[in-house]
């Protein structure tokens, strides 16, 4: 009988390349991929952003009102890009995921790649087709054909580097089942586009059904492993098979390393606090010829008819990178990201695209007046999601404290009260103005005004008043009499004697 082969070690997931081998690389032709990785997560960033644009330029005619017909409009634009932004984080997580697996480049590798990416930069054309003709099938037909068509690129790369094993990870490229590693990872590569060849003939005479389909592509990898889950409380857990192929799970939903999510979410913070200043460039910049003849040629006088965008700017900018601070201070404190604070730091993310439509929103107030109600209720909604996504995974993280954060920021940490203020500060700040909106709804533009004014100010004083807050109750409990027990008895024996 032969002996059961021993279980095979993990594979490094950060995909780090050993010291010293670069010239050796250069030498045969081939390359590691981490210069590649970091154009890919640069470009992704940019792609899942500027998909928030075609819903920013919806603009409204000073006779039309935010009535009822364009709340659904606007609602319904919101979906569509929170549903893309995913897909194209999905498409992020994935090709991450694959090149774990793929540790070396080569000159084929690194132009299929360039395909991968040239298709993905198409897809904000085709959601803007799919914003601007919602019940044309051509805008989401286009779209389903580019996630076709990325999938496409990405097995075709799983392929060739299976078939030069030297481009593999070594511990895979010194596996003995290879075969089966290649077959697993292209099942989870062409799962997604499959749906959305469905999706895609579907758009043809019932598109309803496509975007069903395509929501399916986002929770179908957490719909497959809840499904797992419960297949093995009701049968027990699957047997271990006789020899050790699965010692690499490529999976989209497992968690990937910290690094890699901080990169791509500072690329996304970076990018719209950059589109930020896009709109005040293209729209708040008077024309020569109204200088000349409504402001007699006096600049100052016609950039003073644009200081409400300048406030807004300026108050959207600080909302961009106050959430920014927030999310660095609370992935300083983090070991490891879960699965679960991925897929909160991606809904995150995805609200945190849309600031530059909160922007919008308030920049509109002084030409739209009738309508400052509506545009401040957007306006704090997405803020409060953004925020409390953030705060969701610092509550999750908590639970696996052990595993996820470091000593200062658990229960009872040094850090803890400090990383809890600082997360609630948006959340509580955004429902105040929102609620506003209900009770002082004549006050509800100055209370959002004096809300981004007083957050940065709050963010400024945070720390001094959570130690003044801590101290207060000490200082309380250190001037109360020691309360005497009468009933308590002399020490216990077995307990030690105090030093």
């Amino acid at each position: 009988m032969s002996r059961p082969q021993a279980p095979e070690p993990a594979l490094d997931v950060q995909g780090d390349a050993p010291a010293g081998t670069g010239d050796e690389d250069a030498d045969d032709g081939t390359q590691h991929s981490h210069r590649m990785l970091s154009f890919s997560d640069a470009l992704l960033s940019i792609i899942a952003t500027v998909m928030i644009l075609p819903v920013t330029h919806m603009e409204l005619s000073p006779q039309q009102q935010f009535d009822k017909s364009v709340q659904r409009l606007l609602a319904t634009r919101i979906a569509v890009y929170l549903m893309t932004f995913l897909i194209v984080t999905g498409a992020w997580a994935a090709h991450t995921r694959l090149f774990q697996v793929v540790g070396k480049i080569d000159d084929t590798l690194a132009l299929l790649n360039l395909a991968c990416m040239m298709t993905i930069t198409f897809l904000p054309f085709t959601f803007s087709l799919m914003v601007a003709f919602p019940a044309a099938p051509l805008g989401i037909f286009l779209f389903c054909t580019c996630v076709i068509a990325i999938g496409v690129v990405q097995a075709l790369i799983v392929v060739y580097a299976f078939r030069f094993p030297h481009l593999l990870n070594p511990q895979i490229g010194r596996s003995a089942h290879r075969r089966l590693h290649r077959q697993h990872i292209l099942h989870i590569v062409l799962r997604g586009p499959a749906l959305c060849f469905l999706a895609a003939g579907f758009s043809l005479f019932f598109y309803p059904v496509s975007y069903l389909l395509l929501a399916t592509v986002i929770v179908l990898p957490y719909v497959s492993k809840a499904a797992s889950w419960c297949r093995d409380r009701l049968r027990g857990p699957p047997e271990p098979p006789a020899h050790s192929v699965e010692f690499f799970t490529f999976d989209l939903q497992e968690p990937l390393s910290k690094e890699r999510v901080e990169a791509f979410s500072d690329g996304v913070y970076a990018i719209v606090a950059t589109l930020l200043i896009l709109d005040i460039c293209s729209d708040n910049v008077p024309d020569a010829k109204d200088v000349a003849e409504r402001f007699h040629g006096s600049l100052v006088a016609a950039l003073s008819e644009f200081g409400p965008q300048f406030l807004a700017y300026f108050g959207s900018f600080a909302t961009v990178g106050l959430l920014w601070f927030a999310h660095h201070s609370l992935f300083l404190h983090v070991r490891k990201a879960t699965q679960s604070m991925g897929l909160l730091n991606t809904l995150s993310l995805a609200f945190v695209g849309g600031l530059p439509l909160a922007y919008q929103q308030t920049s509109a107030f002084a030409r739209q007046p009738r309508d400052e109600l509506e545009r401040v209720r957007v306006s704090c909604a997405i803020i409060f999601f953004a925020s409390i996504f953030q705060f969701a995974m610092w509550t999750t993280a908590l639970l696996r404290g052990a595993e996820t954060l470091q000593p200062s920021a658990r229960f009872g940490g040094p850090e803890h009260a400090f990383m809890f203020a600082k997360l609630t500060l948006y959340p509580c700040a955004s429902l105040l103005a929102f609620a506003s909106t209900c009770f002082l709804s004549r006050f509800s533009t100055a209370v959002f005004h004096l809300t981004q004014v007083a957050v940065p100010v709050a963010f400024l004083l945070l720390r001094l008043l959570v130690r003044l807050g801590l101290a207060l109750p000490r200082a309380l409990r250190g001037r109360a009499p020691p309360v005497q027990h009468a009933e308590e008895g002399p020490r216990a024996p077995l307990l030690p004697a105090p030093c």
